[in-house]
């Protein structure tokens, strides 16, 4: 983490699959997934609906709760490989999503009391619909950025991002040993 600004980090094992912004000063610890990046356009992709259905179906489950595993939904997933515009509109939309969580969080004003019942996991219970047309702005960002027509349902979605892995792996000659992976239910 040594110069970055701040970094990413996720649960391991969440009811919603949710990427937030720590101070490198903050020490992580195994209850979570730490990401050295401090930018936005990371942010997004991995905020995005694209990634959390990639988590969701490649990664475990705890119980009833989805589970992160990193080398199975982070190591393995296909960014969009991006030009500078798409990683600006993506950034953008990051950016203002980061921004409205944080100001739901913790307006100013309110008691320790009312903060502490501000968590994300209520934010996104509650859903409300500016969280939507945020979330929306930003996946419709990523799916341009892949050169997806928006929206996409999830099937199409997963069937592309497995391609494009396997696309990848084979570009690398990588075994299947730990190169490519396949949607569940594939052969």
């Amino acid at each position: 983490m040594t110069g970055l600004s701040r970094y990413l980090v996720t649960p391991r094992v969440s009811k919603y699959r949710l990427f937030v912004w720590v101070a490198p000063e903050t020490l992580p610890d195994s209850a979570v997934v730490a990401i050295a990046c401090d930018d936005d356009y990371t942010f997004g992709v991995l905020q995005s609906g694209v990634h959390e259905l990639w988590a969701l179906r490649l990664g475990t489950q705890l119980e009833t709760r989805p589970r992160y595993t990193p080398q199975s939904t982070f190591e393995t997933f296909p960014f969009p490989q991006a030009g500078e515009e798409a990683r600006r509109e993506i950034a953008e939309a990051a950016e203002a999503l980061g921004t409205l969580r944080v100001g739901w969080l913790s307006p100013p004003g309110m008691t320790d009391a009312d903060l502490s019942r501000r968590t994300l996991t209520n934010l996104y219970n509650q859903a409300p619909s500016w969280l939507s047309q945020a979330h929306e702005k930003l996946d419709r960002a990523v799916q341009a950025a892949y050169g997806w027509e928006y929206p996409l349902d999830q099937d199409s979605v997963l069937t592309h991002l497995v391609a494009l892995n396997r696309s990848r792996a084979d570009a690398h000659d990588l075994t299947s040993e730990g190169g490519s992976v396949e949607a569940e239910g594939e052969s």
